[in-house]
């Protein structure tokens, strides 16, 4: 869409030129003769930007009729840019209308060429500092919880305290699903930069050709579809964290890229020679054998210990069968909060099914379970059958109870097939109405739900 320029300025001749001039470069302008006026049209449509002048009826030569707009606009809270242009510049109105929020100060008459180069500068400027806005608010916007009761998840997540207050580079490794953007996020939150940037980047989504661009940035026209400046994700995390998720995706030719920028804390965006500063923290994670990785010839060396001043291994969920349950209850109240159902609770049969499992997808693997029964879930109880599959077995077998959770299993899922019609329930187990209701009361199972 065209950007939208309204010219404040008492000479209308003054004012046709510069809309001839702009609207040549594919701008939209629109006129005002006076301050008065110009408030009266951006308060009814939407302006992109304002040439403002600093003298009109008041006086010839101070400038105060330019300033005391800009205050109004502060006042208003008006957020397009202004550049101010007066014939009778002085350095004294050009200081005192930056610091009302002018952004730029152009002289009368002007040379066309520095009258639209200023103009795009704004906007290019504009665009940048939204992806900037863009990329911090990739931060975590609330506390991020390590569950864990186990010795090892107990360990680590000290280990993680303890070390987040430096900036030394951690590596976090762990099976696909442990947890690792979390841990991430936990060590930028308890890290001396927690109210600066926290900036991700999954390496193993972007492009070969884009891989510059989108870690350092790129300049208006510097590849074909460069239409405008962009920051990059070293820039974007100015002064916080920058976290590399799956980091050993990187192909070996870039590989001396990432290093580069590692060792020297320095990188230029793609089209610039400009050199910037990369003061961020980094944070890494992949779930690969990097000596192995070494070996192939896929993973450079030098890179490896770049990144892995300190390595924090997460434990994969069978390995600490303790956690099982408490992250299913963490999950299961997420969950509910999410879909709005409120009082759910796992069956005892359920819990038994839940920690009996090998769990090889892990923590994501256990999200998604219990987030499956959930969303079937017909009652305030989560029973054993609203489990998928693989938990109750490869061929969908319920796991290994005793003859009364058997029976109790058996009854809660005829009575839920039933809508707690409990003869039908008892003809569907081949029991008779005074043989169901006997195992009833033995249970204490509500018929109700």
């Amino acid at each position: 869409m065209k950007k939208t320029i309204i010219v404040v300025d008492d000479q209308s001749d003054l004012r046709l030129s510069a809309k001839f001039i702009l609207e040549n470069y594919g701008f939209n302008v629109i006129e005002a003769d006076s301050p008065q006026q110009a408030l009266e049209m951006v308060a009814e449509q939407s302006v992109d930007l304002m040439l403002l002048d600093m003298n009109f009826q008041y006086d010839t030569t101070s400038g105060q009729e330019g300033l005391q707009m800009l205050k109004t606009l502060q006042t208003k809270n008006y957020q397009f840019p202004v550049i101010v242009m007066t014939a009778w510049s002085t350095v004294e109105i050009a200081v005192e209308a930056i610091k009302l929020g002018a952004k730029d100060f152009i002289e009368k008459p002007w040379k066309n060429q520095r009258l639209v180069r200023i103009i795009e500068q704004q906007f290019q400027l504009g665009s940048v500092q939204k992806e900037n806005q863009r990329l911090k608010a990739q931060r975590p916007s609330n506390e991020i919880t390590m569950l864990g009761n186990s010795a090892a998840m107990q360990l680590l997540l000290k280990q993680a305290e303890k070390l987040a207050i430096t900036d030394t580079p951690i590596l976090i490794t762990g099976e696909n699903g442990t947890g690792k953007s979390m841990l991430a996020s936990y060590i930028h939150q308890h890290s001396a930069r927690h109210n600066e940037s926290y900036v991700t980047v999954n390496m193993g989504a972007i492009p070969e050709t884009l891989f510059e661009s989108e870690l350092f940035g790129h300049t208006k026209g510097a590849f074909t579809d460069a239409k405008k400046d962009r920051m990059g994700r070293f820039e974007a995390a100015e002064g916080g964290s920058l976290f590399l998720d799956e980091i050993g995706t990187i192909p070996m030719n870039l590989q001396p890229k990432l290093l580069r920028v590692l060792e020297s804390g320095e990188f230029e965006p793609v089209g610039s020679s400009k050199t910037l500063q990369a003061k961020v923290r980094l944070i890494a994670a992949s779930n690969i054998d990097f000596q192995q990785a070494i070996a192939d010839g896929d993973f450079r060396q030098d890179l490896y210990y770049r990144i892995n001043t300190i390595v924090l291994e997460i434990p994969p969920l069978r390995q600490r069968t303790e956690d099982i349950l408490p992250l299913a209850e963490h999950f299961l109240s997420e969950k509910s909060t999410k879909y709005h159902k409120t009082g759910l609770v796992l069956s005892e049969q359920a819990k038994k099914a839940l920690s009996s499992y090998d769990w090889p997808g892990n923590i994501r693997e256990l999200s998604h379970v219990i987030e499956r029964a959930v969303l079937l879930s017909d009652n305030n109880e989560i029973e054993i059958t609203g489990l998928t599959d693989k938990v109750l077995g490869n061929n969908g077998e319920m796991p290994f109870m005793t003859i009364d959770e058997a029976e109790q299993t058996l009854i809660k899922q005829a009575l839920q097939k039933t809508q707690g019609r409990v003869v039908e329930a008892g003809e569907l187990l081949g029991l008779g109405k005074n043989a169901i209701y006997r195992r009833l009361e033995k249970y204490q199972i509500d018929s109700k739900g």
